[in-house]
């Protein structure tokens, strides 16, 4: 942050009073992350080896205030950089999709206002629905630019419209500006050599899923919790460049007792882009639980999603379509996006949380999914955080993938810590061998 943007923020908050704005809050964060792995980038290199590593700081700054008495705003704006250790310690970046290592994107700027029971926030903003959401796995979170209405006329009930006009996620189907589709190939690939989770919001008029602000997708929801242990939510998309999709889900929560359901569905239509396709798929999941009290939560899930000749699956984040993109089903891995929503895929989930003594909290997450009889050709590049793993060449994918993953979390303060150890095997990954990964998560909230 440089001193213009200081001065410009201090110089907001002195004239406040003069605009009537009050309820001035400003926060923020400041983040490093670090990750290496075994040998799978070639350069016969091990844990902490350059090649094999990846690390970014970044630090994050927000504002908002209330203007009137029902009218807020807010802003935040993300700094990237790699403190001059690319090519030294890291051979790569979190979020490169610039592909400079040090940058700033604006994540938020938006307007919001309440009228009885409805509130509506337009503008730049975060968002957290089934099928479009922020991911946050990376130094910065994917944001989106549309209009958001709230309605809780109802008793216990939230109605949600939405139209989405534009979001800085990268898809896989736009390349350089151009739509480009290639079903035959495994979706965990680079995407025109972007390695992070945003696009810096349109640096190209197709950076993304919904590619612009008149081309975007219309979204409706509606949250119900009469019955107090139990959530029921409905959604459903239509995004008309590319696809309609739908999201149904029940959630219980009681006495210790956790059980859930999901199912969505998805139809894709191309017309308007490429080719003449028009193909469908859907999948489900549950999950049943029980939390132990003072000691322990273990829950287990299933999911499967159904076949499809055209490697279409369903369930993932819209935003990142196709992009090894985070769903918000029940059996996700902690770590390998973008397997659980593979047509075909059948997966298990089993996690176990736990808090040892008010000291630390102890996960432990075991990720199972199998996809049979999917052929692949060439040689693909599975692109996570910045970090490249080479996709065995041998003609076939059986989309086995098993993941390990065993997290310790702790604050000091404002300070959050997390280290993680993955233990990954699948059949698409560095040749079917298994490598493991070591985590490092600061990040420090003020």
């Amino acid at each position: 942050m440089n001193i213009l943007k200081l001065s410009l923020i201090t110089s907001l908050l002195l004239s406040s009073s003069a605009f009537a704005i009050s309820n001035v809050k400003v926060a923020g964060n400041a983040k490093l992350f670090y990750s290496t792995n075994t040998n799978v980038s070639g350069q016969n290199e091990h844990l902490f080896g350059a090649h094999n590593s990846v690390g970014q700081a970044a630090l994050g700054l927000g504002l908002s205030a209330d203007l009137t008495k029902n009218i807020s705003t807010g802003g935040s704006f993300t700094a990237l950089t790699s403190l001059g250790l690319q090519q030294q310690l890291v051979s790569n970046i979190w979020e490169g999709t610039n592909g400079t290592t040090d940058s700033y994107v604006v994540n938020t700027a938006w307007l919001a206002g309440a009228y009885s029971k409805t509130t509506g926030k337009i503008g730049r903003m975060l968002l957290d629905t089934p099928l479009v959401y922020s991911e946050n796995w990376s130094t910065m979170t994917n944001s989106f630019e549309g209009l958001v209405l709230i309605n809780h006329n109802l008793p216990s009930t939230s109605l949600i419209a939405a139209y989405i006009g534009g979001s800085n996620g990268t898809s896989f189907y736009n390349q350089n500006g151009n739509t480009h589709l290639d079903f035959s190939q495994n979706p965990a690939k680079e995407v025109d050599g972007k390695s992070g989770l945003a696009d810096r919001i349109q640096a190209v008029k197709d950076g993304s899923t919904f590619s612009q602000f008149y081309n975007g997708v219309y979204a409706m929801g509606i949250i119900n919790n009469t019955i107090k242990p139990l959530k029921l939510q409905a959604w459903y998309y239509n995004a008309p460049q590319y696809v309609k999709a739908w999201w149904l889900e029940a959630d219980f929560d009681k006495m210790g007792i956790i059980a859930g359901a999901q199912y969505t569905g998805i139809n894709y239509d191309f017309d308007k882009i490429t080719q003449n396709l028009h193909d469908s798929n859907d999948g489900y999941a549950f999950k049943l639980g029980y939390k132990i009290k003072n000691f322990a939560t273990v829950t287990g899930a299933v999911s499967y999603i159904g076949k499809n000749n055209n490697n279409l699956g369903a369930g993932e984040n819209l935003a990142e379509l196709g992009n090894n993109a985070q769903s918000k089903l029940y059996t996700e891995a902690w770590w390998n996006y973008g397997y659980v929503t593979r047509a075909n895929t059948t997966a298990e989930n089993l996690t176990i949380t736990s808090a040892v003594d008010g000291l630390f909290d102890l996960g432990v997450y075991y990720i199972h999914a199998s996809r049979p009889g999917y052929a692949i050709s060439g040689t693909d590049l599975s692109y996570r955080g910045g970090s490249k793993v080479p996709v065995t060449d041998n003609g076939h994918d059986d989309g086995n993938m098993n993941e390990v993953t065993l997290t310790a979390d702790k604050s000091f303060g404002g300070l959050d810590t997390t280290l993680a150890y993955i233990f990954t095997k699948a059949g698409d990954l560095n040749n079917n061998n298994g490598f493991s990964t070591l985590q490092a998560y600061l990040t420090y909230n003020f």
